[in-house]
């Protein structure tokens, strides 16, 4: 028995209060890291970020997904593009441009093929459409919405329910992605 103030305190009360100081210590590193580690996750992912909270319903199953997905993008070889098939790539864009206005549909159909052509020369995937979308958002977090977005403009015309208004933005959606694919192509983030 030891003697605390003039209080008698028996082994057993020394071994709680050093337990329960080790469960404190422990549930504040624990608390640090997790905040750490959102911090890190909204950092990289910025908007995606609060996207994949409120798809999969909560913080901790949107970070683990967000953390598969670097764990997944680790693994794949993404490469630069050539000068020669960027230049390539940027007159194929421009005649689609050029091409929208006498052919709206065509020219949105040119853009979904694009992107996926320069995404799978860079070395993504091209797996089903959300599985591109999460491949390309590790590296490209600011702009997978606008691909979302394309995507489902270009969904709408396929299904023969989309106004020339929503092919102009489905292009410009399009656009967000392609240009930073052939801008930083080569330093993925």
């Amino acid at each position: 028995m030891a003697y605390r103030g003039g209080v008698a305190v028996p082994t057993w009360g020394w071994i709680l209060i050093i337990v329960g100081a080790a469960l404190v210590v422990v549930l504040l590193v624990a608390a640090l890291l997790t905040r750490r580690r959102r911090g890190r996750l909204r950092g990289r992912f910025g908007p995606e970020y609060e996207r994949t909270v409120d798809r999969r319903g909560g913080r901790r199953a949107a970070e683990a997904e967000l953390e598969q997905r670097e764990a997944m993008r680790e693994r794949l070889q993404i490469v630069p593009l050539s000068p020669q098939a960027r230049e390539r790539y940027l007159t194929a864009w421009r005649d689609l441009q050029q091409r929208f206005v006498d052919e709206p549909a065509a020219s949105l159909s040119e853009a979904d093929r694009l992107v996926a052509e320069v995404m799978r020369e860079c070395g993504y995937p091209m797996d089903e459409f959300e599985q591109r979308a999460a491949d390309v958002s590790v590296d490209h977090p600011q702009v997978v919405d606008n691909y979302r977005s394309g995507h489902s403009f270009y969904l709408k015309e396929q299904r023969g329910e989309a106004s020339t208004e929503d092919l102009r933005q489905a292009v410009i959606h399009y656009r967000a992605l392609f240009d930073e694919l052939l801008e930083t192509g080569s330093e993925p983030r």
